[in-house]
């Protein structure tokens, strides 16, 4: 199909705070939604205000809500990615920031792996990160994944390993991870998803923080804060900015 995305359109398909940016831009965080998202964003979220003060960009793509990042979202994100690149002029050194919450960290780690432009670091809350073990967790789960994979050309456990962070430790690049994850996690087991993946990753550099006392991706004033600096401060990294 012929790409229908221009910058005139770009937020019938995603949110961007390109128009809020102040001075030249210096980043660029992709923020990842969790399952079953079908929302269009009508108002500025307050890190997308905080980013743009930074000059760093935020983009929020409209993923399928069940997209699971398989191959159509990550053509969908890259070429979202592509056109704001385009469109200011962007150097291809410009850091990007993958991030996202449950399915959307999931997301954000696997999209390390496959895109066109390697972020240059991934932070991430309550991640889904064995994607086979997830089918199996909770009763609403296979539909979204079958509809995600159902074109896959493979069997649907090799689609799931094909999408599932555990599974691509070796094909991840060498930057650096933050890792949130509520210890009470009700949906996303903290044991069986992120603290298989940081103990099976030790090649990569990884921040881990334990969030004591919360449910699924509910992270209190200071630890949201921290994801949200942590983001930032990547970008301050690769600028030299201390």
């Amino acid at each position: 199909m012929e790409k229908l995305i221009t910058y005139e359109t770009l937020r019938k398909f995603a949110y961007s705070n390109d128009r809020l940016c102040r001075g030249p831009i210096r980043g660029l965080v992709i923020a990842f939604h969790g399952l079953n998202w079908v929302n269009m964003l009508s108002e500025d979220p307050p890190e997308a205000l905080e980013f743009a003060k930074k000059g760093i960009l935020y983009l929020f793509p409209y993923n399928n809500p069940w997209a699971w990042m398989n191959q159509q979202a990550v053509a969908f994100t890259d070429e979202l990615v592509d056109l704001l690149f385009r469109h200011y002029s962007l150097p291809d050194s410009l850091p990007i920031v993958s991030t996202g919450r449950s399915m959307g960290g999931q997301s954000a780690l696997v999209y390390t792996v496959y895109a066109r432009r390697t972020p240059a670091a991934c932070v991430v809350n309550c991640p889904v990160c064995d994607l086979p073990y997830h089918y199996t967790e909770r009763p609403d789960l296979p539909m979204s994944l079958y509809s995600a994979f159902f074109r896959f050309d493979g069997t649907m456990d090799e689609a799931l390993r094909s999408a599932s962070p555990i599974h691509l430790i070796d094909r991840m690049p060498d930057i650096p991870y933050t890792i949130f994850h509520c210890e009470k996690d009700s949906a996303v087991s903290k044991r069986m998803h992120s603290d298989r993946f940081v103990e099976a990753a030790s090649r990569l550099r990884i921040r881990y923080v334990a969030v004591p006392d919360r449910d699924h991706c509910d992270l209190p004033p200071e630890y949201l804060a921290d994801y949200l600096n942590s983001s930032a401060a990547a970008i301050d990294a690769c600028c030299g900015k201390k």
